[in-house]
């Protein structure tokens, strides 16, 4: 070999591998931020054609044409979504079945987490559901259905045909779906034991608790761990193959992820006891809304798919139905397959649904019956290859695919993402115990923020809670601190539900005040330094006020008897003549004898626990906060943010905010995470500290991290351990700038609602802007038709409110707990007659994906003559201009009407023009397009650093000139406002 082949030899030798290796790189990087690898495979298209309580009628390929079409309704399991049906697209069920002109219609259960009284659904919920689902296709369709259902979803068809009397129904079709318990328990687990344990799980687990979607999945992958393994070590193995991997990412992502959902205890229960321990889809008599319902009175045709290697839905047990269906001409088709590979997969693909496909052409006379189809033996015992020797093949088979050629791929080009399956492990048995708590919640049920950090004190006393001033705080010091601040707060006469106003700043005295407060069993009301404090005391009926020796002077001066905590026994206090200070710090707690009614953590989910005070002179915002709503936002920021013990959280947002007691505070301590305490926004001190505390989320308010960006103490390639912003008001176009700024750190923005229990994330922070879903264990929650004219709802001709459709403006709604005031503002029989909803202040717009975009408050929306004009929009668009630093849009009368108008003021260093903005504004309708816009030199914030259009306002109306642009509604352009135009606009 010559000395330049030698040199290609060697250089094909290293570049091909490095290639793969940093192909692989990539492609981990990209799973482990987005959870899998971006594709282009889209769902099947489909329209919900009903929506009820307990479910949505899919109707897939809704603009397919031809008359006289079979149609078929197929119905999931309670644990898995309604995307079964769709994980493989034009591969899949649906799409087989439509290309072989079938209409395809899904029943979809949605999640027991977000929907209304989820986890309360029992068996005969989901029978009736399936039932009414039938009715309405009968109706739309003119024509009976053949009725579908996987695992669980295949009893339910039975059940459901039963229950009917097979009206409606063409026949019946079921993939693992077992009948009779006896003959074949999961598992092999035997009958006896199965059936000795399921009074304990009904009577002392399943009331208690729920299983999460989390449980279902991690339970799922654990029964079959041979092909969870073969899955995860194939797709380790091509890696580096983007183009092998991107067929099978849905399936992939459906069943690492998103494919599972949670089971209610009533439904499991039901199942147990009727169908495993009594064995009553095989001998009759179940229950659905006491009436008694057997098999037997199924008469339609039955096909029944057996999976022999499938550990869930076991042969023998599937098989019972020809014993239990005995009028019923019963059929079957079995296929080397799991319980998974029955509907889904390659295998389903080949075998599956064609097979369905030519059944249901069978039925209708367009076909032959496929010869897979045979009809059922009557013995229990399988036909073929004994069940040992066929597992036993498909096992090994399995595992040798599995382990060809693995060794160096795992250990050396793998191992990233190999620590990200651990990291997502970690996650689910982080997040579960969380869910599980806030799903146990009842409104007798004790817990508050002082319980909480009792708790997080006695299984870690000495575990760090509160860096501030370089000084950190552990959890036994914090713990006792507490308990002397409520010996003080006792001996000055302070008792349970007594309303106690707490102005201080940022400091770990605050946070100990409202956790004394809280243990004590009274309400604290939050208030902001410098706010109006004499008006707001007297709005809220607060008693006393605790303050630090910054703010005691203005606390004095409202007249209400004042308590001083913080700064040490040795300072001196400024206290002004004639006013009534009591020195906390001065009094001894082990002096103080406690009451025989004292008792620590009083605190009921229902109880009121914190009042809010937002606005200002004459507008005056109160919202109160029971001890349920803020274990709802700390247990749901704790798992939407995946906050746990390695976190370092960096204060910003300041207590008084409700992102700073919900996001910051009950985030930390849900958590468990360590809480660093920012005392003021410096930007220098802010970058000292990140590196300082190791912190790796940064809570923030509004426009707070514009002053970090604009100081740039992390320049461009600056290293820092921040993972994840999480807060609420960001704009936009500081979003994005966040985002690039402190890449891969990622911002988390919140929605909350105060009154009810909405709770919205934007957790994959993949729509800048959104506000994201409905947190899980949260309200579910309805867009419903809002008039922003009158500030009606609107509704239909049944009386019952309209919901909106996709990207329509509405009302946001929540449903409201036991827990919920429905006297603040509550509505009733707003979907059924007697139902409970929480209405919140604010509209909002519901994309086609499901993720909510925040649009106005309801109180400023401007009423133009033509028509409603929403503020947030605006906003969102102008800050997204680069040059521009803060925006607000008000309402401005001119005359008989009312002008839109946007103020704007630039960055330093960067010119705007009417121009851009004329484009940047494109992207709104024209009519909803501002009538003016005009650069202010500063646009003054609030104390959570919120643009205050109040101050914009009060500087007068926009002047003409070169910095007032005026909206040209012939050429879609905005232009130098004139005094001649001027006097005509706002005459």
């Amino acid at each position: 070999m010559s000395g330049s082949e030698a040199v290609e030899f060697n250089t094909k030798s290293v570049v091909g591998p490095m290639r793969r290796l940093m192909a692989t790189a990539r492609n981990g990087l990209e799973v482990i931020r987005f959870g899998g690898l971006v594709h282009e495979i889209e769902s099947s298209p489909y329209e919900i054609a009903e929506r009820k309580r307990m479910y949505r009628l899919r109707h897939y390929f809704p603009d397919a044409t031809g008359t006289d079409r079979p149609v078929v309704m197929l119905v999931p399991p309670i644990m898995v979504t309604a995307e079964i049906w769709d994980v493989n697209a034009a591969d899949g069920a649906v799409g087989i079945l439509n290309a072989a002109g079938i209409d395809c219609w899904v029943v979809d259960f949605g999640s027991p987490t977000t929907e209304e009284g989820g986890w309360d659904r029992d068996l005969a919920d989901h029978v009736l559901a399936v039932s009414s689902a039938i009715d309405t296709v009968n109706e739309l369709t003119g024509r009976g259905v053949h009725l579908m259902g996987y695992s669980q979803g295949g009893m339910f068809a039975y059940q459901t045909a039963a229950y009917r009397h097979g009206n409606g129904v063409e026949s019946i079709v079921t993939f693992g779906s077992p009948v009779d318990a006896v003959a074949g328990i999961p598992f092999g687990i035997p009958y006896g034991v199965a059936s000795g344990a399921v009074d304990f799980l009904a009577d002392h687990v399943l009331n208690r608790l729920p299983i999460t979607d989390s449980m279902v999945r991690l339970g799922f992958q654990a029964l079959d761990p041979v092909k969870t393994a073969k899955a995860r070590i194939d797709f380790l193995r091509q890696l580096h193959d983007r183009e092998a991997l991107l067929p099978k990412e849905r399936q992939r992502r459906f069943l690492e992820a998103d494919g599972w959902l949670g089971y209610p205890g009533p439904a499991l229960t039901d199942l147990l006891r009727q169908f495993i321990k009594h064995n009553r889809m095989m001998l009759g008599g179940f229950v659905i809304r006491d009436q008694p319902i057997s098999l037997a009175d199924l008469k339609c045709p039955i096909l029944a798919f057996v999976g022999e290697v499938d550990d869930i839905g076991q042969p023998a047990a599937v098989r019972g139905i020809v014993r239990a269906a005995p009028n019923a001409e019963v059929y079957e088709t079995s296929v080397v397959a799991g319980h998974f590979g029955l509907v889904s997969g390659s295998s389903a693909t080949r075998n599956t649904w064609p097979v369905v496909r030519d059944w249901v052409n069978w039925l209708s006379e367009r076909g032959e019956l496929p010869p897979q189809v045979v009809p059922m033996s009557q013995e229990v015992a399988r036909k073929g290859p004994s069940t040992g020797l066929t597992r036993a093949v498909h096992a090994v088979g399995s595992l040798a695919e599995a382990g060809a050629g693995l060794g160096k791929t795992i250990e050396g080009v793998a191992g990233q993402t190999l620590r990200g399956t651990v990291e997502l492990t970690g996650e689910a048995a982080r997040a579960l115990p969380r869910l599980t708590r806030l799903g146990m919640i009842q409104p007798h049920t004790r817990i508050s923020l002082g319980r909480l950090l009792s708790e997080q004190a006695g299984s870690g006393p000495d575990r760090e809670a509160f860096l501030f001033e370089d000084r950190v705080h552990t959890h036994f010091a914090v713990n006792q601190r507490i308990d002397n601040v409520v010996r003080g707060l006792i001996s000055v006469g302070v008792r349970p539900a007594t309303r106690v106003g707490v102005v201080m700043e940022t400091r770990p005295s605050a946070m100990v005040a409202i956790a004394a407060l809280s243990r004590l069993g009274a309400v604290a009301v939050l208030l902001a330094p410098g706010s109006e404090l004499t008006k707001i005391v007297e709005l809220t009926g607060t008693k006393l006020l605790i303050a630090d020796p910054e703010n005691l002077r203005d606390a004095a001066a409202t007249g209400t008897r004042v308590l001083v905590l913080g700064g040490g026994q040795t300072r001196g206090l400024d206290i002004p003549a004639g006013s009534d200070v009591t020195d906390l710090e001065r009094i001894d707690p082990a002096q103080v004898t406690l009451p025989a009614w004292y008792q620590p953590n009083p605190g009921l989910a229902r109880e009121l626990a914190f009042i809010l005070v937002t606005g200002t002179g004459d507008h005056f915002d109160i919202k109160y906060v029971t001890n349920h709503r803020w274990a709802l936002s700390a247990f749901g920021t704790a798992s939407a943010a995946d906050l746990g013990r390695r976190d370092t959280i960096y204060c910003l947002a300041p207590l008084h905010h409700s992102s700073g007691l919900l996001v910051s505070l009950g985030g930390a301590v849900a958590g468990g995470s360590r809480i660093a305490l920012a005392r003021s926004l410096e930007p220098a001190q802010f970058a000292a500290e990140v590196h300082r505390y190791g912190v790796t989320v940064v809570t923030y308010t509004w426009t707070m991290l514009r002053d970090i960006l604009d100081a740039d103490p992390f320049p461009n390639g600056h290293p820092h351990p921040i993972r994840l912003f999480i807060g609420s008001g960001m704009p936009a176009g500081l979003w994005r700038r966040t985002q690039e700024r402190f890449a891969p750190a990622r911002v988390l923005e919140f929605y909350a609602s105060i009154e009810g229990d909405v709770v919205l994330a934007n957790v994959s922070g993949a729509k800048i802007g959104s506000k994201g879903r409905p947190v899980p264990g949260t309200a579910k929650v309805e867009l419903i038709a809002y008039d922003p004219a009158t500030g009606e709802i609107q509704v239909e001709e049944s009386g019952f409110a309209r919901r909106c459709a996709d990207n329509e403006v509405g009302i946001l709604v929540g449903t409201a707990s036991d827990t919920v005031d429905l006297s603040a503002g509550g509505l009733r029989g707003v979907f059924t007659p007697g139902d409970a909803w929480m209405p919140t202040e604010n509209l909002f717009r519901r994309d086609s994906d499901g993720d909510y975009w925040l649009i106005d408050r309801r109180d400023t929306v401007i009423r133009t003559p033509r028509g409603p004009v929403f503020t947030q929009p605006i906003i969102d668009v102008l800050n997204d201009i680069t040059a521009i630093d803060m925006e607000v849009a008000y309402g401005l009368p001119a005359g008989d009407r009312t002008l839109a108008v946007a103020a704007i003021s630039i960055r330093e260093g960067l010119r705007l023009t009417p121009k851009d903005v004329t484009e940047a504004l494109r992207a709104l309708a024209p009519a909803q397009r501002p009538d003016l816009i005009h650069v202010v030199p500063d646009i003054p914030r609030s104390s959570t650093f919120r643009p205050s259009t109040r101050a914009v306002q009060a500087a007068g109306r926009p002047q003409p000139g070169d910095l007032t642009w005026w909206y040209n509604r012939e050429s879609e352009s905005y232009e130098i406002l004139t005094e001649d135009l001027a006097s005509r606009l706002f005459a």
